[in-house]
């Protein structure tokens, strides 16, 4: 089901932008390791070390990343549209 949405999203991001342009621009953003899940749904450590080593900055980004990725297509991209920024620290150049 994850696989199906996020492949719904994109597709979507795609059209949308298609069909709303030039009056709208769509984006999309793809986060990758931002927080970990706290409480009964803990990741071990040895699972989040396994991610970050697959991962070329090889730390876990911030909220402030994905803020920053945001504030970016809003303010200083007017000429980018039906995109999909991944915001992973490079994980997805290894999937």
């Amino acid at each position: 089901l994850y696989c199906a949405s996020k492949s719904g999203l994109a597709s979507l991001t795609l059209s949308w932008a298609k069909d709303l342009a030039p009056e709208v621009r769509v984006n999309g953003v793809s986060p990758g390791a931002i927080l970990w899940p706290e409480g009964d749904a803990v990741i071990d450590h040895a699972y989040q070390q396994s991610i970050l080593a697959k991962t070329p900055l090889a730390r876990t980004g911030k909220p402030e990343d994905i803020a920053g990725a945001i504030a970016f297509l809003l303010c200083d991209a007017p000429f980018i549209t039906g995109q999909i920024l991944a915001v992973d620290g490079g994980r997805s150049l290894n999937m």
